[in-house]
């Protein structure tokens, strides 16, 4: 049941096993658990996010022994939380979405210091704590896009 259950959380419920890019598939799964959260408090958008944090972290570590490997393609649990990241105190519209969706993966990928460097960090922590770096250079650039274009 543990293992059923931390593969579920690291996979977002099995959007990692997409064969093609699961970390971009994963993020658009993230996409609506924002447009659910954006709809309550900013309370409760932050204690969710750093619940979904640590069960991702303890997740990400389970999945490493599950598949064998360090930093497995299919957890994506990192790319949901580097998402709610990004989008944090952003307006859900169209537009801030999509840019959020294009700046978070540009970031995820380019991984510029210091997310490459975190990414070396061991287990579940190392996993999550990149992106979640990578969700705060997206969010201070659509903070400021958001605010200067309205």
């Amino acid at each position: 049941m543990k293992r059923w259950i931390a593969q579920a959380i690291a996979t977002f419920f099995y959007l990692g096993y997409f064969p093609l890019a699961p970390g971009t598939v994963g993020t658009l799964g993230a996409i609506a658990l924002f447009y659910l959260l954006s709809h309550f408090s900013t309370l409760v958008y932050v204690l969710f996010f750093l619940g979904l944090t640590i069960i991702s972290i303890w997740a990400s570590a389970e999945a490493e022994c599950i598949f064998g490997k360090p930093d497995p393609g299919q957890v994506v649990a990192d790319e949901v939380c580097g998402y709610l990241v990004t989008m944090f105190l952003i307006p859900p519209s169209l537009r801030n979405i999509v840019l959020g969706f294009f700046l978070f993966r540009f970031f995820d990928i380019i991984k510029p210091h210091p997310v490459r460097k975190a990414e070396r960090l061991s287990g579940g922590f190392g996993i999550v704590i990149d992106d979640i770096i990578a969700g705060i250079y997206s969010n201070v650039i659509l903070q400021f896009v958001t605010r200067l274009i309205g």
